[in-house]
Order: structure tokens, then C-alpha cells, then sequence
């Protein structure tokens, strides 16, 4: 994870992402703490990543690459404001005695486009990464990885519209208007009991949440997310992170897995 230094917040369609409300930087830092903290009381490790003042959008640290059995798949963004980044996580990796790591060839934004089950890697195109990263992907980690087409705007990244609730159950809840028609049938064929997002929620970006196989952390604001996790056997954990919001991302955008 990657503390908050300032934001440049540029418009989108995205009706929380609107410059003409600035972001209160305390209360970000505020809400990473809290998103810390709670990974923490649930016992899990946080390895911090150093930020940069004049890389903004590092704290969004889930983009910086994809770990998966200890290998590490680099980042290559689509946007210029973001190329250091990806160098920044690739030093880190190094530095902290990770020894298989890859410079892509083709563009990839990481977690943001690529989930990780025990039985595939799902692989987001359309907005941000190009199609070409899921062939890379599965040479290098020797998975086999299943393209999705998102076509909303809204949902840019796949961390947006699906999320992993239990890797090793290949158990997965996701929004299916953020995807395609092939790719929703493709997601009901490998997923017959995914839990299924309504739009306010996905719009609330509850689908960017994290899961450890029981706790689910995710916005606040997905609140038609809670009883059917906890139907599942899951126990929701709301995190108030809409200043972070703000840049266009939430839980999962904050949090890159270290798969060992």
C-alpha cells in the first residue's frame, strides 16, 4: 500500500470524480490509515510502499503489478502521468528479495485489470489494458487466463465490476453490465453461483473491495452488498474511503496482493 500525497483529480464521466470538488487531503490520509489499520486487526501484513509527490496516483498501489506464487508481472500503464509508477513497484520488488519479476511488453494496469482465482486468471480489456498482456500473462505464470470485454466507462478496470471473494472456491461476485454479452455468458458458465451486483452498488464502486475468504472490506456506500455477503458466510467490513474516491478508486484499488 501507498500513502496519499496530493491529488490531481481530472474529469470523468464518473459522477465522484469531479474537480469541482477538491479533495480534504487530511481526511485521505485519515481513511488509507483506517484501511491499514483494519488489514492489521485482521492479521494480515502490510508492506508499505514509499510514495512520491510527483506520482499522485501511487497510492492506488493495486495497479503497480500482479503477484502470483511469488512471481511478479510489472506494470505497463496506459497514460503517461502514470509510467514511473510502474518502475517504483518493480524497485520495490527487488529490493524486498523477489527475484522472478517481468517488464511487460504489453500494457497492463496490474490488479486493476487482472483477478486472481486458484483456477484462472481473469483478465480485463476495453479501457485501460490491452489484449495482448493476456497472452504475456499466461506465458509468465502458466495460468490460463480468461479474457473479459468491459464496455461501461464507468467500470475502466475489472477491480471495478468483479471482485474474488474466495480464491481458492473460485467464488466471485460481479456487475454483469459492465462486461459484454460473451463475456457475461462466459462469467455464468465458469461462475453458476456468483453473487450478483445491482447497479447502485456497483455505481458505488462496492465491487472494488477485497476479500481474505471470510472478511470482505468494501465501500460504505454498497450497502445492498451486505446481506448477501453475509448469506454467503462472509462478514462485511464497511470502510469509508470517499476522499480516495474521489481519484477514482476505493479498497481494492489501495491494495496490492503479495501472492507467496
Amino acid at each position: 500500500m501507498c500513502a496519499p500525497t496530493h491529488f490531481r483529480v481530472t474529469y470523468s464521466i464518473n459522477p465522484w470524480m469531479d474537480p469541482s470538488k477538491p479533495v480534504d487531503l487530511p481526511l485521505a490520509q485519515t481513511q488509507w490509515e483506517d484501511l491499514r489499520d483494519r488489514y492489521r486487526s485482521l492479521g494480515h501484513t502490510v508492506e508499505l510502499l514509499t510514495p512520491r509527490p510527483d506520482l499522485p496516483d501511487m497510492v492506488f498501489a493495486a495497479n503497480g503489478a500482479t503477484v502470483i506464487g511469488g512471481r511478479v508481472l510489472g506494470a505497463l500503464f496506459a497514460y503517461r502521468e502514470r509510467y514511473e509508477e510502474a518502475e517504483a513497484h518493480r524497485a520495490w520488488f527487488r529490493e524486498n528479495g523477489f527475484t522472478e519479476i517481468r517488464e511487460p511488453d504489453h500494457v497492463n494496469e496490474g490488479e486493476g485489470d487482472f483477478a486472481v482465482t486458484s483456477s484462472y486468471l481473469l483478465a480485463g480489456r476495453g479501457f485501460r489494458s490491452s489484449p495482448l498482456s493476456h497472452d504475456e500473462a499466461q506465458e509468465f505464470f502458466g495460468m490460463p487466463v480468461i479474457g473479459l470485454e468491459l464496455v461501461d466507462p464507468r467500470y475502466y478496470h475489472l477491480d471495478t465490476a468483479l471482485c474474488v471473494l474466495d480464491a481458492e472456491a473460485d467464488e466471485i461476485m460481479y456487475y454483469p453490465d459492465a462486461f459484454s454479452p460473451g463475456s457475461r455468458a462466459v462469467l455464468r458458465r465458469l461462475f453458476p453461483d456468483a453473487l450478483l451486483a445491482r447497479e447502485a452498488d456497483a455505481a458505488a464502486f462496492g465491487l472494488n473491495s477485497v476479500s481474505d475468504g471470510r472478511h470482505v472490506l468494501l465501500p460504505q456506500a454498497a450497502t445492498g452488498l451486505l446481506d448477501p455477503l453475509r448469506d454467503r458466510g462472509f462478514e462485511p467490513v464497511p470502510m469509508d474511503l470517499g476522499e480516495l474516491l474521489k481519484g477514482g478508486g476505493s479498497v481494492k484499488c489501495c491494495t496490492q496482493e503479495l501472492r507467496a
